[in-house]
Protein backbone atom coordinates (compact mmCIF):
# COMPACT_ATOMS: atom_id res chain seq x y z
CA UNK A 1 0.00 0.00 0.00
CA UNK A 2 1.59 2.67 -1.24
CA UNK A 3 -1.35 5.74 -2.44
CA UNK A 4 -4.68 5.89 -1.26
CA UNK A 5 -7.52 7.46 -3.52
CA UNK A 6 -10.38 9.56 -1.65
CA UNK A 7 -13.75 10.01 -3.04
CA UNK A 8 -16.96 11.71 -1.71
CA UNK A 9 -19.82 10.61 -3.63
CA UNK A 10 -23.83 11.31 -4.38
CA UNK A 11 -25.44 13.54 -1.84
CA UNK A 12 -23.24 15.59 -0.05
CA UNK A 13 -23.77 15.09 4.20
CA UNK A 14 -21.89 17.34 7.26
CA UNK A 15 -18.72 15.49 8.10
CA UNK A 16 -17.59 14.79 4.92
CA UNK A 17 -14.69 16.77 5.20
CA UNK A 18 -13.76 15.28 8.43
CA UNK A 19 -13.46 12.12 6.59
CA UNK A 20 -11.68 13.60 4.04
CA UNK A 21 -9.42 15.28 6.77
CA UNK A 22 -9.27 11.83 9.09
CA UNK A 23 -8.30 9.63 6.06
CA UNK A 24 -6.00 11.82 4.83
CA UNK A 25 -4.16 12.81 8.01
CA UNK A 26 -3.72 8.77 8.99
CA UNK A 27 -2.91 7.67 5.80
CA UNK A 28 0.03 10.45 5.72
CA UNK A 29 0.65 9.54 8.96
CA UNK A 30 1.29 5.87 8.16
CA UNK A 31 3.79 7.26 4.69
CA UNK A 32 1.04 6.66 2.33
CA UNK A 33 0.23 9.03 -0.75
CA UNK A 34 -3.20 10.51 -0.69
CA UNK A 35 -4.67 12.02 -3.90
CA UNK A 36 -8.27 13.34 -3.82
CA UNK A 37 -10.98 12.64 -6.73
CA UNK A 38 -12.70 15.67 -7.53
CA UNK A 39 -16.90 15.96 -8.59
CA UNK A 40 -17.46 12.06 -7.21
CA UNK A 41 -17.38 9.27 -9.69
CA UNK A 42 -16.93 12.15 -12.19
CA UNK A 43 -13.57 12.71 -10.89
CA UNK A 44 -11.95 8.72 -11.48
CA UNK A 45 -14.05 8.85 -15.53
CA UNK A 46 -12.27 12.18 -16.23
CA UNK A 47 -9.16 12.27 -14.32
CA UNK A 48 -10.02 15.23 -12.32
CA UNK A 49 -7.13 14.49 -9.34
CA UNK A 50 -5.39 16.40 -6.77
CA UNK A 51 -2.46 15.52 -3.79
CA UNK A 52 -4.23 15.85 -0.56
CA UNK A 53 -1.52 16.70 2.65
CA UNK A 54 -2.44 17.28 5.87
CA UNK A 55 -1.76 20.76 5.33
CA UNK A 56 -4.27 20.86 2.66
CA UNK A 57 -6.93 19.30 4.66
CA UNK A 58 -6.34 22.00 7.37
CA UNK A 59 -9.51 24.26 8.40
CA UNK A 60 -12.09 21.52 7.11
CA UNK A 61 -13.09 19.55 9.99
CA UNK A 62 -15.99 22.35 10.70
CA UNK A 63 -17.27 22.81 7.63
CA UNK A 64 -20.44 20.64 5.99
CA UNK A 65 -20.38 19.67 2.14
CA UNK A 66 -17.33 18.57 0.58
CA UNK A 67 -14.47 20.20 -0.57
CA UNK A 68 -13.75 17.47 -3.17
CA UNK A 69 -17.45 18.12 -4.76
CA UNK A 70 -19.70 15.72 -5.83
CA UNK A 71 -21.88 15.64 -8.73
CA UNK A 72 -24.42 12.26 -9.89
CA UNK A 73 -22.74 10.91 -12.24
CA UNK A 74 -24.78 7.99 -14.63
CA UNK A 75 -21.75 7.12 -16.77
CA UNK A 76 -20.41 5.66 -13.90
CA UNK A 77 -23.17 2.67 -14.50
CA UNK A 78 -22.15 2.36 -18.28
CA UNK A 79 -18.89 -0.29 -19.38
CA UNK A 80 -17.44 2.76 -20.52
CA UNK A 81 -17.31 4.73 -17.32
CA UNK A 82 -16.39 1.82 -15.51
CA UNK A 83 -13.68 0.58 -17.44
CA UNK A 84 -12.33 4.07 -17.64
CA UNK A 85 -12.59 4.32 -13.88
CA UNK A 86 -10.66 1.46 -13.13
CA UNK A 87 -7.78 2.68 -15.97
CA UNK A 88 -7.79 6.07 -14.19
CA UNK A 89 -7.40 4.15 -10.83
CA UNK A 90 -4.57 2.05 -12.23
CA UNK A 91 -2.76 5.47 -14.42
CA UNK A 92 -2.48 7.16 -10.91
CA UNK A 93 -0.78 4.10 -8.75
CA UNK A 94 -4.03 4.06 -6.52
CA UNK A 95 -3.37 1.00 -4.02
CA UNK A 96 -6.37 1.58 -2.18
CA UNK A 97 -9.58 3.67 -2.83
CA UNK A 98 -11.65 5.02 0.39
CA UNK A 99 -14.89 6.03 -0.74
CA UNK A 100 -17.24 8.43 1.55
CA UNK A 101 -21.03 8.30 0.66
CA UNK A 102 -24.34 6.37 0.62
CA UNK A 103 -25.97 3.67 -0.40
CA UNK A 104 -25.95 4.64 -3.79
CA UNK A 105 -22.04 5.11 -3.53
CA UNK A 106 -21.39 1.93 -2.61
CA UNK A 107 -23.30 -0.10 -4.94
CA UNK A 108 -20.80 1.81 -7.59
CA UNK A 109 -18.17 1.06 -5.36
CA UNK A 110 -19.15 -2.93 -5.82
CA UNK A 111 -18.98 -3.09 -9.25
CA UNK A 112 -15.97 -0.93 -9.23
CA UNK A 113 -14.04 -3.49 -7.29
CA UNK A 114 -15.19 -6.34 -9.03
CA UNK A 115 -13.02 -4.81 -11.98
CA UNK A 116 -9.81 -3.58 -10.72
CA UNK A 117 -7.44 -4.58 -8.22
CA UNK A 118 -7.56 -1.77 -6.15
CA UNK A 119 -8.70 -2.18 -2.31
CA UNK A 120 -11.89 -0.30 -2.30
CA UNK A 121 -13.34 0.66 1.69
CA UNK A 122 -16.25 2.84 2.49
CA UNK A 123 -16.98 5.58 5.05
CA UNK A 124 -21.01 5.68 5.38
CA UNK A 125 -22.06 9.22 4.77
CA UNK A 126 -25.56 10.56 4.29
CA UNK A 127 -28.22 12.37 6.15
CA UNK A 128 -30.70 9.43 4.94
CA UNK A 129 -28.69 7.29 7.51
CA UNK A 130 -29.92 4.51 5.04
CA UNK A 131 -26.59 2.49 5.04
CA UNK A 132 -27.25 -1.34 6.02
CA UNK A 133 -24.91 -2.64 8.68
CA UNK A 134 -24.45 1.22 10.52
CA UNK A 135 -26.27 2.13 13.34
CA UNK A 136 -25.56 5.53 12.07
CA UNK A 137 -24.33 7.35 9.21
CA UNK A 138 -22.36 10.46 9.19
CA UNK A 139 -24.10 13.69 8.96
CA UNK A 140 -27.29 12.00 10.27
CA UNK A 141 -27.13 13.76 13.66
CA UNK A 142 -26.90 17.16 11.92
CA UNK A 143 -29.47 16.74 9.57
CA UNK A 144 -31.40 15.79 12.38
CA UNK A 145 -30.47 18.77 14.71
CA UNK A 146 -30.87 21.21 11.89
CA UNK A 147 -34.59 19.77 11.65
CA UNK A 148 -35.03 20.41 15.26
CA UNK A 149 -34.23 23.74 15.11
CA UNK A 150 -36.35 24.62 12.26
CA UNK A 151 -39.35 22.99 13.95
CA UNK A 152 -38.89 24.56 17.18
CA UNK A 153 -39.99 27.85 15.30
CA UNK A 154 -42.63 26.63 13.39
CA UNK A 155 -43.93 24.81 16.57
CA UNK A 156 -44.08 28.87 17.79
CA UNK A 157 -46.62 29.97 15.40
CA UNK A 158 -48.24 27.09 15.19
CA UNK A 159 -49.45 27.43 18.69
CA UNK A 160 -49.45 31.56 18.76
CA UNK A 161 -51.76 30.76 15.47
CA UNK A 162 -53.94 27.53 16.43
CA UNK A 163 -52.64 25.57 13.29
CA UNK A 164 -51.81 22.36 11.73
CA UNK A 165 -48.43 22.24 10.36
CA UNK A 166 -47.22 19.91 8.42
CA UNK A 167 -42.94 20.03 7.98
CA UNK A 168 -41.67 17.70 4.94
CA UNK A 169 -38.16 16.52 5.81
CA UNK A 170 -35.89 14.65 3.39
CA UNK A 171 -36.27 10.81 2.79
CA UNK A 172 -37.35 9.80 -0.52
CA UNK A 173 -37.36 5.99 -0.43
CA UNK A 174 -36.82 5.73 3.91
CA UNK A 175 -37.64 7.30 6.86
CA UNK A 176 -35.00 6.94 9.25
CA UNK A 177 -34.64 11.04 9.55
CA UNK A 178 -38.90 12.30 10.08
CA UNK A 179 -39.03 9.13 12.69
CA UNK A 180 -35.96 10.93 14.42
CA UNK A 181 -37.00 14.01 13.91
CA UNK A 182 -40.30 13.51 14.60
CA UNK A 183 -40.13 11.88 18.06
CA UNK A 184 -37.16 14.30 19.23
CA UNK A 185 -39.37 17.48 18.08
CA UNK A 186 -42.65 16.13 20.26
CA UNK A 187 -44.60 15.71 16.42
CA UNK A 188 -48.28 14.64 16.54
CA UNK A 189 -47.83 12.62 13.64
CA UNK A 190 -44.89 11.14 12.15
CA UNK A 191 -45.40 9.75 8.05
CA UNK A 192 -42.57 7.63 6.51
CA UNK A 193 -42.76 5.83 3.59
CA UNK A 194 -42.30 2.43 5.08
CA UNK A 195 -45.78 2.65 6.58
CA UNK A 196 -48.86 3.38 4.48
CA UNK A 197 -51.41 5.77 6.21
CA UNK A 198 -55.22 6.22 5.35
CA UNK A 199 -56.22 10.26 5.29
CA UNK A 200 -59.74 9.59 7.36
CA UNK A 201 -57.82 8.13 10.01
CA UNK A 202 -55.11 10.81 9.82
CA UNK A 203 -58.14 13.36 10.04
CA UNK A 204 -59.93 11.80 12.82
CA UNK A 205 -56.32 11.78 14.77
CA UNK A 206 -56.53 15.32 14.50
CA UNK A 207 -59.73 15.67 15.49
CA UNK A 208 -59.30 13.55 18.44
CA UNK A 209 -56.35 15.68 19.40
CA UNK A 210 -58.90 19.05 18.96
CA UNK A 211 -60.77 17.56 21.55
CA UNK A 212 -58.76 16.90 24.00
CA UNK A 213 -57.79 20.62 23.99
CA UNK A 214 -54.71 20.11 21.26
CA UNK A 215 -55.56 23.73 18.83
CA UNK A 216 -52.43 22.91 16.94
CA UNK A 217 -49.86 20.22 15.77
CA UNK A 218 -46.95 19.42 13.58
CA UNK A 219 -46.69 16.44 11.08
CA UNK A 220 -43.64 14.95 10.44
CA UNK A 221 -43.34 13.90 7.22
CA UNK A 222 -40.55 12.67 4.80
CA UNK A 223 -41.01 14.06 1.38
CA UNK A 224 -40.72 10.12 -0.11
CA UNK A 225 -44.96 9.71 0.99
CA UNK A 226 -46.70 11.59 -1.05
CA UNK A 227 -47.65 15.36 -2.33
CA UNK A 228 -47.72 17.20 1.22
CA UNK A 229 -49.46 20.02 -0.55
CA UNK A 230 -52.51 18.79 -1.72
CA UNK A 231 -51.90 16.60 2.14
CA UNK A 232 -52.06 20.14 3.71
CA UNK A 233 -55.19 21.17 1.74
CA UNK A 234 -57.11 18.04 2.21
CA UNK A 235 -56.60 18.29 6.03
CA UNK A 236 -58.10 21.93 6.50
CA UNK A 237 -61.15 21.33 4.20
CA UNK A 238 -61.75 17.56 6.40
CA UNK A 239 -61.12 19.53 9.86
CA UNK A 240 -61.42 22.81 9.43
CA UNK A 241 -58.38 23.81 11.10
CA UNK A 242 -55.92 26.22 9.22
CA UNK A 243 -53.13 23.32 7.79
CA UNK A 244 -49.59 25.22 6.53
CA UNK A 245 -46.92 22.87 4.68
CA UNK A 246 -43.41 24.11 5.60
CA UNK A 247 -40.86 22.04 3.37
CA UNK A 248 -37.05 22.10 4.94
CA UNK A 249 -35.31 21.88 1.93
CA UNK A 250 -31.96 21.32 1.01
CA UNK A 251 -30.79 23.29 4.32
CA UNK A 252 -30.80 19.98 5.84
CA UNK A 253 -27.64 19.24 4.38
CA UNK A 254 -25.42 21.78 4.79
CA UNK A 255 -23.96 23.35 7.70
CA UNK A 256 -21.31 22.67 10.40
CA UNK A 257 -21.23 19.38 11.28
CA UNK A 258 -22.22 18.70 14.88
CA UNK A 259 -19.49 16.58 17.43
CA UNK A 260 -21.50 13.28 16.85
CA UNK A 261 -21.07 13.89 12.81
CA UNK A 262 -17.20 14.79 13.23
CA UNK A 263 -16.67 11.87 15.80
CA UNK A 264 -17.78 9.35 13.46
CA UNK A 265 -15.83 10.64 10.52
CA UNK A 266 -12.92 10.46 12.01
CA UNK A 267 -13.25 7.01 13.87
CA UNK A 268 -14.74 5.35 10.14
CA UNK A 269 -11.90 6.99 8.31
CA UNK A 270 -9.47 5.87 11.04
CA UNK A 271 -10.94 2.51 10.04
CA UNK A 272 -10.89 3.01 6.58
CA UNK A 273 -7.00 3.65 6.44
CA UNK A 274 -6.72 0.58 8.96
CA UNK A 275 -8.33 -1.72 6.68
CA UNK A 276 -6.04 -0.55 3.86
CA UNK A 277 -2.92 -0.79 5.72
CA UNK A 278 -4.43 -4.76 6.64
CA UNK A 279 -4.98 -5.17 2.60
CA UNK A 280 -8.71 -5.71 3.33
CA UNK A 281 -10.91 -4.46 0.51
CA UNK A 282 -14.86 -4.80 -0.30
CA UNK A 283 -15.54 -3.43 3.18
CA UNK A 284 -17.17 -0.68 4.60
CA UNK A 285 -16.42 0.65 8.18
CA UNK A 286 -19.81 0.91 10.06
CA UNK A 287 -21.17 1.41 13.57
CA UNK A 288 -22.91 -1.55 15.52
CA UNK A 289 -24.09 -1.29 19.11
CA UNK A 290 -20.77 1.88 20.09
CA UNK A 291 -17.90 -0.61 18.09
CA UNK A 292 -16.11 0.80 15.56
CA UNK A 293 -15.95 -2.39 13.25
CA UNK A 294 -16.56 -3.10 9.26
CA UNK A 295 -18.49 -5.72 7.36
CA UNK A 296 -18.72 -6.48 3.63
CA UNK A 297 -19.64 -4.41 0.91
CA UNK A 298 -21.76 -7.20 -0.59
CA UNK A 299 -23.64 -7.54 2.38
CA UNK A 300 -24.02 -3.64 3.19
CA UNK A 301 -25.55 -3.31 -0.85
CA UNK A 302 -27.65 -6.71 -0.53
CA UNK A 303 -29.65 -5.63 2.57
CA UNK A 304 -32.34 -3.30 3.41
CA UNK A 305 -31.56 -1.37 6.45
CA UNK A 306 -35.01 -1.63 8.43
CA UNK A 307 -36.78 1.24 10.09
CA UNK A 308 -37.13 0.44 14.00
CA UNK A 309 -41.35 1.01 13.92
CA UNK A 310 -40.55 0.90 17.39
CA UNK A 311 -39.88 5.04 17.56
CA UNK A 312 -43.11 5.66 15.74
CA UNK A 313 -45.06 3.96 18.42
CA UNK A 314 -43.34 5.90 21.38
CA UNK A 315 -43.83 9.42 19.75
CA UNK A 316 -47.39 8.50 19.51
CA UNK A 317 -47.33 7.83 22.82
CA UNK A 318 -45.83 10.62 24.11
CA UNK A 319 -47.83 12.99 21.63
CA UNK A 320 -51.22 11.85 23.87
Amino acid sequence: MKTIGIVTSGGDAPGMNAAIRAVTRIASYRGFKVLGFERGWEGLISNFVRPLTPRSVSGIIQLGGTILHTTRCPRMETPEGMEKAVDCLASNGVDGLVVIGGDGSFRAALALSERTDTLIVGVPATIDNDVAGTDETIGFDTAINTAIQEIDKIRDTAVSHERIFIVEVMGRKRGFLAAMVGLTVGAEIILVPEVPFKEENLFNTILENAEKGKRSAIIVAAEGIGDTKKLALDIEKSTGLETRLSILGYAQRGGSPTARSRYLAERFGSKAVEMLSEGKGGRIACLQKGDITSISLEETCGTEKPLDLRLLKLAEVLAT
